[in-house]
């Protein structure tokens, strides 16, 4: 087992892979919860729905082989993948926009187990403002460039009204922001330098819809048509 002295060179690595590479964490976590304390790149695979020679060539893309016959150390695998992600150190969030969906995400404590703590929470009902959410003080969103310099922000959680989405990146952005994530079907127009994830929620239980319409059908013998005619 050995990890190249280069395989923090994080530029190098394809989208593609980083995209897996959470999928990867996710379950070699679970693995070590388990107490295993081996995986092989067919086990990894079969977890994450992807074929062993993508694990293989993911995880070689960031330094990390395998031993034949014993497969990879699920403690080492842990620690690099974390370290490849930047999960070893805190990215501090503020979430703008504190809905029903902002306040879910600042109680969400999944988000500072994994490097991601909330610490500024934004919005611009008065009612809110002052008020106290998972131990954070709501401020308001005139207030962001004062409230980025002073909590350090390095990622802002969009969760307002759509119609406001593009006008809260904006400011993040001023403010000195260059990584959102974006949970409205808004389209947002940042700078190339700027960091855009969508959470499409609709669109993803969409997604679901489809292939739980597909299992039902799969289960029942009666066969999903692939295409219909008008």
């Amino acid at each position: 087992m050995n990890a190249s002295d280069d395989h923090r060179a994080i530029g190098a690595v394809s989208d593609a892979t980083v995209a897996r590479l959470p999928l990867f964490l996710q379950y070699l976590v679970e693995l070590a919860e388990q107490g295993d304390a081996s995986v092989s790149s067919e086990r990894l695979a079969e977890l994450s729905g992807v074929n062993p020679a993508t694990v293989r060539r993911d995880l070689a893309g960031i330094g990390i082989t395998g031993t034949r016959g014993v497969g990879y150390d699920v403690k080492y695998l842990v620690h690099e993948i974390s370290v490849v992600l930047g999960l070893n150190q805190e990215w501090p969030v503020v979430i703008v926009g504190v809905g029903n969906l902002g306040r879910a995400l600042a109680n969400y404590d999944g988000l500072t187990s994994r490097g991601f703590p909330v610490r500024a929470l934004v919005d611009v009902d008065d009612a809110l403002l002052g008020t106290e959410l998972a131990g954070v003080v709501i401020e308001h969103v005139r207030d962001l460039p004062a409230i980025v310099e002073r909590e350090a922000i390095a990622v802002g959680v969009l969760a307002t009204p759509s119609a406001s989405a593009q006008q809260a990146a904006d400011v993040l952005v001023e403010s000195g922001v260059t990584s959102l994530l974006n949970f409205t079907p808004e389209a947002i127009s940042v700078d190339a330098d700027v960091q855009v994830r969508g959470v499409d929620l609709a669109t993803e239980l969409q997604i679901l819809s489809f292939y739980q319409q597909r299992s039902t059908a799969a289960r029942s013998g009666t066969g999903l048509p692939l295409e219909t005619t008008t």
